[in-house]
C-alpha cells in the first residue's frame, strides 16, 4: 500500500480497498428484498443513492444530553464532525449514546461505565457502519466508548470534549473540583460568607467543557491520545476555542481514510501503546481513576496489564505537569497554550514506545517530533519536576493484599510514612454525620476509614475516598490527614487518599477486619500498607464477619454485583473482557 499526506501531515491511503468490501455494504449492496427495505428507509430520510453508494458509513456516537455539562457543545460539534466525514467522501450516521454525567448521575457514574461500554459496542455491531467517531470527555465516556469500540474493532477515532476555560472569583483563578474542596473547608471554618459561597458556584465552572483542572477527565483524554487514539494535541484543546471545531472536522475527514486502510484499535492498542498511556500518566500527575480505567481497556484489547506496570512507571517517570492538584498553580488552558500533550511527551521520549501507530497511520515519534513547549513552568523539565516520582503509587500487605493507591504528589509530605490509630465507618451517612460533631475523638493523625464503598459495596465504587476532615479539626487549621477506602476518588481531590483497597470491604475484604483504635501503618516509599493486628486476632474477627445486605435484587444493579470485577482488575464485566469467550461476529441480515 502507498501512503501519502495531506494538509495537515496526517498519513492517508492512496491505494483504498474495494468499495464492495465495506461492512455497510452488507446492509446496502445487495439486491434483495431485505436491502430493497435498507435502502428505502434510507431515500424516506431524504437520502440520494448517490450519498451512500460506495461510500464509508462513519457512526458519530454523540453522548450530548440536557444533564451533561460537560457535553452542551456537542449538539452542535457534531455538525463539524459530519461536515468534515461529508469532505472526506464518508456518509455521517449520528446515533445517540447514553450520557454519564459526573455532576448528575446518581449514585456514581462507574456504576453505568460498562452499560455504556455496552451501548457502545452494540450500536456499532448492529448498525451498517464502517468506522466510528467517538464523541465525549466527561469522567466515565472516555474509557467506557473506547472499551465498547475496541471490542467491536471498526476503525475508531476519539474526539476529546476538551477542558472548560479557568474559573474565575475576585480575580483569583478557580480550578473545577480542586478549589470547591478547597472553599468548602474555608466555609466550613466559617472564612467564607453564604454569599460568598454562591459567587464561587458561578465563576467555577463558566464555559462548557470538562473540568479544567487535571481531574479524571483531562487524565483519560491524555491517556486516550497516548495510546494512539486521537489526533495529536486533540486532548487537550479547550472546549471554548475555534481550534476544537477544527479538530473536531479533521476528526470526521480523518475517520473516513482510517475506514480505507482498515485501521483499527486492536492495531494501535499494542502492549507498546499502553504502556506510553502509563507513562505520560504519571508525568501528567494523573487522577488515581486512571489505574482502573486503563486496566479495563488493556483487557479489552488482549493486553495484560495490571497494577505492577504502574508501580514499574511510577518509580521511573516524574511529574512534570504543573497543573492543579498535583501542581500548585496552573490549569488545563495554560498546558494547552504551553505546548500541550505533544509538548509533555517530547520531554519524556526516553521513556516512550516511539515507534507505537496511532490514528494518524504515523508514529506517535512522528506525531511529536516538531512538538515544543512554550512555558518551562507549566510544563517542566525531567531536571526540574514538580513531583520526582510519578503521580501514583502502589501500596500492599495484609490490609490490602491485592493492592491499593496514593497520590503522593497531591499529599501532605508528612503523611508519607505514618502509623495511626484507625476511626472506622460503615457507611457515607454515618461518617458525614460524624465528622460535623465537634465532640468527635479524633486527631490529625488519626487514619479515616470509611468501608463498604468498593465496587459492590458502593455500590458502583462511589467517588468517597476524600473523606471530609472533621469540621474539629478543620477549625484549627487541619488541611490534610490519611483517610482510607474501598472507594475512588475525583481526579480533582488531593490530600493523603488511600483507596481502591482490593479485595473491597463488602465481599469480606482485611478492610472488614478493621477496628476503630487499631492502629495502621504506611510507608509509600517501601509500598506497603498494613494493619497492625495480630494475625490470631484476625482470624477471630473473620469468624464472627457477616456479609451485609444485597444492594440489588433485580435490573441492571443485580448483573452488576454479579459480574463486576475488582478495583485491581478494572472493574470490567468479567463477560466483557476479551478473555470470557469467543468474539460475537456480524449480525446476520436476512
Amino acid at each position: 500500500m502507498e501512503w501519502s499526506k495531506d494538509r495537515t501531515g496526517v498519513t492517508m491511503a492512496d491505494n483504498k480497498k474495494d468499495p464492495d468490501t465495506l461492512r455497510s455494504a452488507r446492509w446496502f449492496a445487495p439486491d434483495d428484498l431485505r436491502s430493497f427495505g435498507h435502502r428505502s428507509r434510507a431515500m424516506q430520510m431524504g437520502y440520494a443513492p448517490e450519498e451512500w453508494k460506495g461510500r464509508p458509513v462513519i457512526a458519530i456516537l454523540n453522548t450530548w444530553s440536557d444533564a451533561q455539562p460537560c457535553h452542551m457543545h456537542f449538539k452542535s460539534r457534531v455538525e463539524d464532525v459530519k461536515r468534515g466525514i461529508l469532505m472526506a467522501g464518508g456518509f455521517p450516521m449520528e446515533l445517540p449514546a447514553l450520557s454519564l454525567s459526573e455532576s448528575f448521575l446518581k449514585p456514581t457514574t462507574m456504576l453505568y461505565r460498562n452499560l455504556l461500554a455496552m451501548d457502545a459496542e452494540e450500536l456499532l455491531r448492529g448498525h451498517p457502519v464502517d468506522g466510528v467517531v467517538l464523541m465525549g470527555g466527561c469522567d466515565k465516556t472516555t474509557p467506557a466508548l473506547l472499551l465498547g469500540a475496541t471490542s467491536m474493532n471498526i476503525p475508531a477515532i476519539y474526539l476529546p470534549a476538551g477542558p472548560m476555560l479557568r474559573g474565575n472569583w475576585k480575580g483569583k483563578t478557580l480550578g473545577s473540583g480542586s478549589d470547591a474542596w478547597k472553599f468548602w473547608d474555608e466555609r466550613r471554618a466559617g472564612k467564607i460568607s453564604e454569599r460568598d459561597w454562591v459567587d464561587v458556584e458561578a465563576g467555577i465552572a463558566r464555559s462548557y467543557g470538562t473540568c479544567m483542572t487535571m481531574g479524571t477527565a483531562s487524565t483519560m483524554t491524555a491517556i486516550a491520545e497516548s495510546i494512539g487514539m486521537t489526533l495529536p494535541g486533540a486532548s487537550s484543546i479547550p472546549a471554548a476555542d475555534a481550534g476544537h471545531i477544527r479538530m473536531a472536522s479533521q476528526c470526521g475527514r480523518r475517520s473516513v481514510e482510517m475506514v480505507w486502510e482498515d485501521l483499527t484499535p486492536k492495531k494501535i492498542q499494542t502492549r507498546e501503546a499502553f504502556e506510553n498511556a502509563i507513562t505520560v500518566a504519571m508525568a501528567m500527575g494523573c487522577s488515581t481513576n486512571a489505574i482502573i480505567h486503563l486496566i479495563a481497556q488493556a483487557r479489552r484489547a488482549g493486553q495484560d496489564i495490571g497494577l505492577d506496570d504502574f508501580e514499574k512507571a511510577s518509580r521511573k517517570v516524574p511529574v512534570i505537569a504543573n497543573v492543579r492538584p498535583s501542581g500548585d498553580k496552573y490549569l488545563m488552558e495554560d498546558f494547552y497554550y504551553a505546548g500541550g500533550l505533544p509538548g509533555l511527551m517530547s520531554r519524556i521520549k526516553p521513556h516512550l514506545h516511539l515507534d507505537a501507530v496511532t490514528v494518524t497511520g504515523q508514529t506517535l515519534g512522528e506525531n511529536i517530533a516538531r512538538a515544543e513547549v512554550y512555558n518551562d513552568d507549566v510544563i517542566r523539565t525531567v531536571d526540574n519536576p514538580i513531583y520526582a516520582e510519578g503521580a501514583l503509587a502502589v501500596l500492599k500487605g495484609n490490609l490490602a493484599p491485592d493492592g491499593c493507591v496514593i497520590k503522593p504528589s497531591a499529599c501532605d509530605p508528612r503523611f508519607l510514612k505514618h502509623t495511626g490509630t484507625a476511626l472506622v465507618f460503615d457507611d457515607y451517612p454515618s461518617m458525614k454525620k460524624a465528622v460535623d460533631d465537634p465532640d468527635l475523638d479524633v486527631t490529625a493523625d488519626h487514619v479515616l476509614i470509611l468501608r463498604n464503598a468498593g465496587p459492590q459495596g458502593g455500590p458502583g465504587m462511589p467517588e468517597w475516598g476524600m473523606l471530609p476532615i472533621p469540621t474539629k479539626l478543620v477549625k484549627q487549621g487541619v488541611r490534610d490527614m490519611v483517610r482510607l477506602s474501598d472507594a475512588r476518588m475525583s481526579g480533582t481531590s488531593y490530600g493523603a487518599c488511600i483507596l481502591h483497597v482490593a479485595p473491597e470491604s463488602y465481599i469480606g475484604g482485611p478492610l472488614a477486619l478493621v477496628k476503630t483504635g487499631d492502629k495502621i501503618t504506611l510507608d509509600v516509599a517501601a509500598r506497603t500498607i498494613n494493619l497492625d493486628v495480630p494475625k490470631a486476632e484476625l482470624e477471630k474477627r473473620r469468624a464472627a464477619w457477616k456479609q451485609p445486605e444485597t444492594r440489588f435484587e433485580r435490573g441492571y444493579g443485580w448483573m452488576f454485583t454479579r459480574h463486576i470485577k475488582q478495583a485491581n482488575e478494572g472493574c470490567d464485566f468479567d463477560f466483557l473482557e476479551t478473555s470470557f469467550g469467543k468474539s460475537v461476529g456480524e449480525p446476520s441480515i436476512f
